[in-house]
């Protein structure tokens, strides 16, 4: 029975000789770029459809200096090979053979073990297409990089339209599924260019007497195979003959009824999705500026001409499979028990096919939802604000017109679930036993897309007992990533998500319930979710040494829309926005950039906000806005000479810090003797009073001043009189104050340095980046603080706190004076409170282009495992700097040890973009 088996065991079932020969003989790939002119007709393109067994293959034998040497000795050759892969492409997804039944190749193994010998073996046609997906994503982004010759190439192949034969018809089509969303106030006219896309049947026009560019007949390709039954789709739902069927992959937005099981079709949609954004991709390599002037042709036909049912069918379908991730272990049951076992990630070493999907159906959404380059662009109304149309941009506009409740709550889950995914990996009961969600930056950018493209979503996600929770969560994320420099392009998003919910009245609303989730106990806080804010903000701007100085404006602006709500602050959260007011008052923080002020602008914009709205509901704030009196009152008569002076005495005091510790014995012995005591007093008072603000303002100016780090002290209001009091009681007494003479002791003793130095110091030692900053510049916006205020509350309240604290010790002290500031009626003194205007983030140019370096930074960055798909071509819209990681032999033993696929925080992260 053994006599017909062939003498040689067929190695080649995985075709290891016929893949190595690919690659050594002159047969292979080299003869793509060595002879010329090779005709569509060639039995040597078979190789490119047959030969390649997995993704892995074909980025491994086909590299990006093979296909770019091609294109500079044989482009027709490259050229070639696109019109055969693309064409073979579509003849296959018409074939009635395709897709292949997933049982044929388990069912044939034992016959084309034998047929390997005489080299006859059975065709699958679901490979041949995988391999065209996977071959025209190696090779067009190495078409893409290239300029001139290779982009009339591109422009030759893929967008030239040919005239259409006299007696060409339209191919049949089949019936599509009935779409169940409804978009409101629809406008027939205002859809009529996005159904007139290449695979949309319309009526004869001058232009149709020309074919569909090969583009436009691969996107239509594409989308069929998006809703391919047997390949994306299960088989049970298809019609009749007809294997394409546009339905939603998913239960969810659009579509009440679940297709089926799908685990067997994750990894084709993903080759499907991830070839669309291989053709996005064309953007990256155009620079920053031409983003709007020069568009990706490709992303802008997609969002423009594609069939609206098409759009609406594929918007579903990705956001539906985005927002079931977190619960999609539920359809399986070995599936949900293996994701929910500690250390699961490093147990089951297989591919996350689930994960890859989810993750690519977000970078994709991500992609169009952002795109507004060329015509793309949202059109401005009369009230200076852009909204997208079809015309412009059919997949944003279709999510704003979602309206639906259900809707929502289904979006709204989604992304919260994701959230607390991330959240129980980052401060796991054991450690290291979940991984980190891969997919985190994607969603926090689609979260961040819903709400500012659809006002109803933002309401609905506002409105509900979860708005906290998405705003703890995010600030969470946010704090967690602080320290790291490439996810700073994460905490400014975050930073603007912030800023654009604090500006809704609803959000305020929210600010004085507590947190219900559970959040890291690191920054978990007590007290309300106002006090939470605060806490985070203050953490987010004080701990990162100044890493993080673009973010200031959000976050204060953030601060001062949601200070008119804050109610009850605790103890700590009103030090916290009194250490970042101080810090925001240090002079050598306020002089170094143009915009700083500003940011004390807003600081005071929020004490004023609470002054006048809620003063009596705030008492721990109050005094200590009333402790700082003194702080006020200099920002009044504020100079530029009397803020170098007041730089120069810090860094002498610093330099003094820095001596030896004989010189420092020395020193002390000394003070001691000419001390009086009464000096001695105010010299302690001064350094109490002043440590948690020198602290916080030092830490943000780190980075201009390096310095070992230092015990913070917080501020302590109602809680210990002795010290507070003294310093109130005493600011009553005669003669100068302490600072003052604080100052006259340090004017002593520079008196002589200051008259040569104050010059050079407000030339070069002052401004960053080149600014200079005058006494005309100072005056500009020194006159334009909102002071008034704040000069009033603490001089109708500082007497009498003063006589609280002189008459009354200990608690008693602090009962009184909170009874004080609760039942203080200054609605006399104080004017009336204007009208609410929260400052909402705008986009401009520049935040555009940024938002998008940083969506495909992120593709690039996850694209690089295990494929590598852009990696070694040149792209221009962001900047990728490349590190070289010495011990990155060793973590890959250990990583297999372990048995995890550790790779990506280590190898991914270390070639992160810069934009």
């Amino acid at each position: 029975m053994f006599a017909k088996l062939p003498q040689k065991l067929p190695f080649g079932l995985l075709d290891d000789e016929a893949k190595l020969a690919f690659r050594s003989k002159p047969g292979g790939i080299a003869k793509l770029a060595t002879t010329r002119n090779i005709p569509e007709s060639d039995s040597y393109w078979n190789q490119y459809l047959q030969l390649f067994d997995s993704a892995s293959d074909v980025f491994t034998l086909i590299s990006p200096h093979d296909v770019r040497r091609a294109l500079y000795e044989a482009p027709e050759n490259v050229a070639c090979l696109l019109r055969v892969i693309t064409g073979r492409l579509f003849n296959l997804v018409s074939d009635h053979t395709f897709p292949t039944p997933p049982n044929a190749s388990v069912a044939s193994f034992a016959t084309s073990l034998l047929r390997s010998s005489t080299g006859t073996q059975d065709r699958s046609t679901t490979k041949e297409v995988l391999n065209c997906l996977r071959v025209l994503q190696r090779v067009l982004p190495v078409v893409f990089e290239l300029e001139t010759d290779s982009s009339r190439l591109e422009m030759e192949t893929f967008w030239k339209r040919d005239a259409a034969p006299a007696e060409a018809g339209t191919s049949e089509e089949p019936a599509r599924a009935q779409f169940v969303i409804e978009d409101e106030e629809e406008d027939d006219e205002e859809h009529g260019q996005l159904t007139s896309g290449p695979s949309q049947k319309s009526p004869a026009k001058p232009e149709a007497k020309l074919l569909p560019s090969l583009a436009e007949r691969l996107f239509s390709c594409l989308i069929d195979l998006l809703f391919c039954c047997g390949f994306t789709l299960p088989t049970k739902i298809q019609v009749d003959h007809y294997k394409i069927n546009y339905v939603i992959w998913e239960k969810g937005v659009g579509s009440t009824v679940d297709p089926g099981p799908s685990q067997a079709f994750e990894s084709n949609r993903t080759e499907v999705l991830r070839t669309l954004l291989m053709l996005f991709s064309k953007q990256i390599y155009a620079p920053p500026a031409a983003l709007f002037t020069s568009p990706s042709l490709y992303t802008l036909h997609f969002v423009q001409h594609t069939p609206r049912r098409d759009v609406l069918t594929i918007l579903c379908s990705l956001m539906n499979t985005a927002m079931n991730a977190p619960t999609a272990g539920s359809h399986n049951l070995i599936g949900g028990v293996a994701g929910k076992l500690p250390y699961n990630h490093l147990v089951f070493k297989g591919e996350d096919t689930k994960g890859n999907l989810v993750g690519t159906c977000l970078q994709v959404l991500c992609v169009l939802l952002d795109f507004q380059s060329g015509s793309a662009r949202d059109l401005s109304g009369d009230n200076e604000s852009s909204s997208p149309t079809a015309k412009t941009n059919a997949f944003r506009y279709f999510i704003a017109k979602l309206h639906r409740a259900n809707d929502f709550a289904f979006i709204l889950g989604g992304i919260i679930g994701i959230f607390q995914e991330q959240m129980s990996s980052i401060h796991p009961l054991l450690p290291g036993s979940k991984r980190p969600v891969p997919y985190i930056v994607e969603t926090v950018i689609f979260f961040w897309k819903m709400i500012e493209l659809n006002k109803k979503f933002r309401a609905y996600v506002l409105d509900s007992d979860q708005a906290m929770d998405v705003v703890a969560y995010l600030l969470c994320y946010g704090l967690e990533i602080k320290d790291k420099p490439e996810q700073h392009g994460l905490c400014r998003v975050i930073s603007y998500i912030i800023q654009s919910l604090s500006a809704e009245r609803s959000f305020g609303a929210k600010l004085i319930a507590p947190i219900k989730v559970q959040l890291p106990p690191k920054w978990s806080t007590l007290g309300t979710s106002g006090d939470f804010f605060i806490n985070s903000v203050y953490n987010m701007i004080a701990t990162t040494s100044g890493a993080l100085n673009s973010l200031y404006p959000a976050l204060v602006i953030a601060l001062s829309n949601a200070a008119p709500y804050f109610k009850n602050l605790s103890i700590n959260s009103s030090a916290r926005l009194m250490q970042l007011f101080t810090a925001f008052c240090n002079p050598s923080f306020l002089l170094s950039d143009e915009g700083h002020p500003r940011l004390l602008f807003f600081m005071l914009e929020a004490f004023n906000s609470v002054l006048l709205l809620n003063l009596s509901d705030n008492p721990n704030l109050v005094y200590n806005i009333v402790r700082a009196h003194k702080t006020f009152e200099d920002l009044g008569t504020f100079t530029l000479a009397g803020g170098l002076r007041e730089i120069r005495r810090r860094e002498l005091a610093k330099e003094e810090l820095t001596r030896g510790s004989v010189d420092k014995g020395k020193r002390r012995a000394s003070s001691l003797e000419t001390e009086t005591p009464s000096d001695d007093k105010a010299r302690m008072l001064r350094s109490e009073s002043k440590d948690s603000v020198d602290s916080t303002a030092d830490d943000i100016e780190a980075q201009r001043h390096p310095r070992s780090p230092e015990e913070r002290t917080t501020g302590r209001p109602l809680t210990s009189p002795t010290i507070p009091d003294a310093s109130m009681a005493d600011a009553q007494q005669t003669g100068p104050s302490e600072k003052a003479r604080g100052k006259m002791r340090a004017g002593r003793s520079m008196s002589e340095d200051m008259t040569g130095s104050l010059e050079r110091l407000a030339a070069t030692g002052v401004g960053r980046n080149g600014f200079v900053p005058t006494q005309e510049w100072v005056t500009s916006w020194q006159q334009g603080l909102p002071l008034d205020n704040i000069m009033i509350v603490t001089s109708e309240l500082f007497s009498k706190i003063s006589e609280l604290q002189a008459s009354l010790s200990g608690p008693t002290a602090n009962t009184a004076i909170v009874d004080l500031l609760r039942s203080a009626a200054l609605e006399e003194h104080l004017p009336k409170p204007p009208p609410l205007h929260p400052r909402r983030f705008v986009w401009s140019d520049a935040s555009i282009v940024w938002l998008t370096s940083l969506i495909w930074g992120e593709i690039y960055v996850r694209g690089m495992s295990p494929l590598g798909i852009w990696n070694s071509t040149s792209v221009r819209l962001f900047y990728v700097k490349h590190t070289q990681v010495q011990q990155r032999q060793i973590t890959e033993t250990v990583s297999n040890v372990v048995g995890g696929l550790l790779g990506r925080t280590e190898s991914s992260q270390s070639l992160r973009q810069r934009t």
